[in-house]
């Protein structure tokens, strides 16, 4: 029986091949812990990578468009950062049937080189003054690639996080992947408070930003090597590779498990869209909105994402106890509570600790959906399609909730409806709370 035609009773306990190790109540062996430092180094990478482009957005606005109008000139480059995210479904398809084909191992290796490579393009493409047109259709290019990169990403590292780990152990395995996004997006703003410390505002904005750029790609070698020297899962070589050419999973997804691909863009679409709206894009709204320096709101947002660190694998930990649902209504709740005053009390002169204290509740509401996202969406699938059904529908969610929200968030600012953008927030985050109220709870049960 398919997932789907079975999705509202839970899965008979497996025998053979299938079933889960006798001793799943044990602790992480060396192995698994060296899987979750691989996996958790190359995603930090990644989403340095990734995030820092928004870190960056208001300069890079000045180096990649002509000059003028300032607002017109960073929606070009808010909307560069959503193009990019168009070939998130596209890299989410590909490398996730290219990771259930071939391996976890390999998509992950993939996938760092290629966000790697595109980094290092944005950090040495000269400016619009230098080279006219060219510069904004090479920055586009480059974010292309980074967003088939991402797409890819999140899946193969979820499914190799979770298959990794023992059965007791996935949720926390499985909250390392947003500690590794949260503390990617940490590192591009210590990168961006470290460069403004340095120089001048002037010296950030003629070289200190390509710096950061050239170091997040560097940074992607080191994670090459170590992802080249882990094993590929047990979970995927036993069920899997024997079977890799006469595999479909794309048909597959879309024949037999239609609702968990439902069910995993309303677990992800929430979690999604607060992310990029209370910690990417947060530091650069706080700038605009209240005239707070960039360096001090970046100081605010780092010290709000490391509270955030320190809590994941606690929460992750409480998720396995618990249970997925209870963490995620939760976050959910919360969200739509806090929604307005996130935005509705910053104000011109608002204090850096004022900002830190919005921010850091932010990100401790946030936690909840990180600790628990990842582990509930690789759960739906069975280990044949589970890259794909976790990349795909992520990468559609991102798209649609992440990618578009600093745009939305900063236009509707432009028209004069920025004070209501609060409702969107509540909007979306009812939608997801109903998804996890009428999921059904996987805590304790074999993966497929």
């Amino acid at each position: 029986m398919s997932h789907e035609s079975g999705a509202l009773h839970h899965p008979l306990p497996e025998t053979g091949a299938h079933a889960e190790p006798a001793n799943a109540g044990r602790k992480l062996d060396s192995r698994e812990r060296k899987a979750i430092v691989a996996a958790t180094l190359g995603t930090i990478v990644e989403y340095t990578d990734w995030v820092i482009y928004a870190t960056f957005s208001s300069i890079l606005a000045k180096q990649f468009f002509p000059a003028g109008n300032s607002l017109t000139a960073l929606l070009s480059v808010l909307a560069v950062f959503a193009v990019g995210f168009l070939m998130r479904p596209i890299g989410g398809a590909v490398l996730g049937v290219f990771a259930d084909r071939h391996g976890r191992k390999k998509g992950l290796t993939l996938s760092i080189l290629l966000m790697s490579l595109a980094s290092l393009v944005i950090g040495l493409c000269p400016n619009y003054e230098s080279i006219g047109i060219a510069a904004p259709i090479i920055l586009v290019l480059a974010r292309l690639t980074q967003g088939f990169s991402a797409g890819g990403e999140y899946g193969s590292a979820s499914a190799f996080l979770i298959e990794s780990a023992a059965p007791n152990r996935r949720a926390f395995a499985g909250s390392w992947q947003w500690f590794a996004i949260n503390a990617g997006t940490l590192v591009s703003f210590l990168l961006g408070v470290m460069l403004a410390s340095i120089g001048s505002d002037t010296a950030l904005e003629t070289w200190g930003w390509r710096v950061a750029f050239v170091i997040a790609a560097l940074l992607g070698l080191v994670t090459l090597w170590i992802r080249l020297s882990v094993k590929e899962t047990e979970v995927f070589k036993a069920k899997v590779v024997k079977k890799a050419a006469e595999k479909r999973p794309i048909r597959e997804l879309f024949t037999r498990h239609r609702r968990d691909v439902l069910r995993v863009i309303g677990v992800a679409m929430a979690g999604n869209l607060l992310n990029y709206v209370w910690m990417v894009s947060y530091p650069a709204q706080v700038h605009l909105l209240t005239g707070m320096s960039i360096r001090d709101t970046l100081v605010a947002g780092a010290i709000a994402v490391s509270v955030s660190l320190l809590l994941m694998p606690l929460m992750g930990m409480l998720a396995d106890r618990i249970g997925r649902r209870p963490l995620l209504i939760g976050f959910a709740v919360c969200a739509m509570a806090w929604a307005w005053p996130s935005f509705g009390l910053l104000y011109t002169g608002i204090s850096m600790l004022e900002v830190t204290l919005l921010q850091t509740v932010s990100m401790v509401i946030l936690t909840g959906f990180g600790a628990a996202s990842a582990v509930t969406m690789a759960e739906q699938f069975p280990t044949e399609v589970r890259v794909t059904g976790i990349a795909l529908p992520y990468a559609l969610s991102v798209t649609l909730f992440g990618g578009t929200s600093p745009y939305i968030m900063t236009a509707m600012a432009g028209w004069g409806y920025g004070h209501l953008f609060w409702l969107y927030l509540v909007a979306v985050c009812l939608v997801s709370c109903i998804t996890y109220m009428r999921m059904p709870e996987m805590k304790g049960q074999p993966l497929r």
